[in-house]
C-alpha cells in the first residue's frame, strides 16, 4: 500500500485549498497518509525562504492574486486578508497530532475545518474554543485540544526536523514512500498520476 507523509500548517491557506482532495485520492487509490503539521516560518527559515511580510512586494501581490484564482477555481470561499492571520498554529497543531495519535475521528476533515476557520470564517485558530468546535465537528472528543500537549510539542518539532531532511521547504508538502516529491496543491494532479503509476 502506498504511503504519503502530508507536512502542511494549519495557517497556510494552500493548505486550505487543498480541500479534500488529498484524502479522496488516497481512498481511490487504498493510500495511507501520516499528517505531519509544522511551524512554517521554522520552515522557511531552514529552506531559504521568507514569510510572505518579508518577501519583495512583487511577490506579496502575486500572493494575493494567485490565492484569489486558486479559490475560485476550487470554488472554495476565501478572505485573501484574513483578521487571524498569521497566528500561533502550534495549538491547532498539538490538537491535529493528538487526534491523529487517538484515531477516533477523521484527521483530514479537522485540517480541513481548521484551515477554513482562519481562510474561510474570519475565527482564530489559536483559539481553544475554535480547536475544540474543529474537534468535535471531525468526530474527536474536544478534550483532545488539552491532553498530551508535551509529547504533541515533541512531536511538532520532529515533523520540522523530519521535513527539512526529506527535502520539504513549503506547505503544503507532500512526500511519498517512493521519496517523490510535491509542492503545493497546485500539484495534486502530479500527485494522483504518480499514484495511478503514469509518472
Amino acid at each position: 500500500m502506498a504511503h504519503v507523509d502530508y507536512f502542511f500548517s494549519p495557517m497556510s491557506p494552500f493548505t486550505y485549498l487543498t480541500g479534500t482532495r488529498l484524502e479522496d485520492m488516497a481512498k481511490n487509490y487504498g493510500v495511507t497518509i501520516t499528517y505531519k503539521p509544522l511551524d512554517i516560518m521554522g520552515l522557511f527559515g531552514r529552506t531559504g525562504g521568507l514569510p510572505p511580510k518579508d518577501r519583495h512586494p512583487n511577490r506579496q501581490e502575486y500572493r494575493l492574486q494567485e490565492l484569489r484564482r486558486r479559490a475560485a477555481l476550487a470554488g472554495m470561499p476565501i478572505n485573501i486578508k484574513p483578521m487571524f492571520w498569521p497566528t500561533n498554529a502550534a495549538p491547532a497543531s498539538y490538537a491535529i497530532i493528538a487526534a491523529q495519535a487517538d484515531g477516533g475521528g477523521d484527521v483530514g476533515k479537522l485540517v480541513n475545518r481548521l484551515t477554513a476557520c482562519c481562510w474561510a470564517e474570519e475565527k482564530d485558530i489559536c483559539q481553544d474554543d475554535t480547536i475544540r468546535a474543529c474537534l468535535t465537528d471531525a468526530g474527536f472528543d474536544p478534550d483532545l485540544a488539552d491532553k498530551g500537549m508535551m509529547a504533541s510539542a515533541d512531536t511538532f518539532a520532529a515533523n520540522l526536523e523530519d521535513a527539512v531532511n526529506r527535502g520539504a521547504f513549503g506547505a503544503p508538502f507532500y512526500v511519498t514512500d517512493a521519496d517523490e516529491r510535491f509542492w503545493g496543491q497546485d500539484r495534486l494532479d502530479d500527485l494522483e498520476a504518480h499514484l495511478a503509476g503514469k509518472i
